[in-house]
């Protein structure tokens, strides 16, 4: 099985002091090592290169989650498995790689993620969004799920995650024109065409933003844009009310016991979630300007 390894940076020099010596120090190492690069300033493309990885350079305007994924894919005609990680996901460990591509040895998963922990110095807030997406069990999930789970069962995260390359192109690679989410798509197609999706709990990455209520609010428009364009979504896995509204229920109890200061923080927060989320699914009716503003992905919305 040879794989390949995919990494989308954007002034990245930093993050990958932490990085790349965590990805030379992989017991199972990528057979082939693929950086895309949205014209960093700071030095990024040369220290990628002296790492010995292949870059690809784009412009910064020409980013997109999907079609950018893509773009890595399709320039790897050998792999098997394309692994991805963000910039600032460390692998937990050397067994990090391996331990994910295991997943592989049943031939009918499609894509299997990995665990993400909170970094170093994460706050209560940060920390629980981590702990309640991610929990301690592994699970194969399988569209027999979607009752039980609902949208859960399609949820992925391209921060750390790998595809079968056979699962990949049967659901017609990543969407090209989505503001968010792509991995999500990916991994709902899959589960609809009977792959499964494997998450693997014992495989981990430290991987976790502390967004500002601003950032946050961004975040959660362009999930409400993701799902008003891709209504097949919440059509065959339901909305993500059932699960955000567990997941507020989850986070006050937790910040109860462990960081109660922090809980008028947390509530302000998820009011603008389900705010945000909203206003998202109804992004056809407000203007590109006004959408641009409140979205986290603005060139998205300069892109023809």
């Amino acid at each position: 099985m040879r794989v390949a390894l995919i990494l989308p940076t954007l002034d990245a020099a930093r993050a990958l002091e932490d990085l790349l010596p965590a990805l030379q120090a992989q017991t199972r190492p990528p057979d082939a090592f693929l950086a895309v690069d949205s014209s960093s300033t700071d030095g990024t493309r040369t220290r990628l290169q002296e790492a010995r990885a292949r870059v690809i350079r784009i412009d910064r305007a020409d980013f997109n989650h999907g079609r950018t994924r893509q773009l890595a894919v399709e320039a790897l005609p050998l792999a098997d498995v394309f692994l991805f990680l963000t910039q600032d996901a460390v692998p937990q460990g050397p067994d990090a790689f391996g331990t994910l591509l295991a997943s592989f040895a049943d031939e009918r998963v499609g894509a299997a993620y990995g665990r993400q922990l909170p970094r170093e110095g994460a706050g209560p807030i940060e920390a629980h969004a981590r702990l309640f997406n991610y929990a301690d069990r592994s699970r194969v999930k399988t569209f027999q799920d979607v009752p039980e789970m609902g949208l859960k069962a399609a949820f992925i995260s391209n921060s750390f995650a790998a595809y079968r390359r056979e699962a990949l192109a049967q659901v017609g690679g990543f969407p090209r024109d989505v503001i968010f989410g792509e991995d999500t798509c990916v991994a709902a197609r899959m589960l609809l065409r009977g792959w499964k999706v494997a998450y693997c709990a014992d495989a981990r990455v430290y991987h976790s933003h502390g967004h500002s209520p601003t950032g946050e609010f961004r975040r959660y428009f362009d999930i409400g844009v993701l799902h008003a364009r891709e209504p097949w979504i919440r059509r065959h896995f339901g909305s993500a009310g059932g699960e955000g509204l567990r997941f507020v229920a989850s986070e006050l109890t937790y910040l109860w016991r462990t960081g109660p200061a922090s809980l008028p923080s947390a509530l302000i927060r998820d009011a603008l979630k389900i705010g945000a989320c909203r206003l998202g699914l109804l992004e056809r009716v407000l203007p590109v300007w006004v959408k641009t503003r409140l979205s986290m992905n603005a060139a998205f919305w300069r892109s023809p």
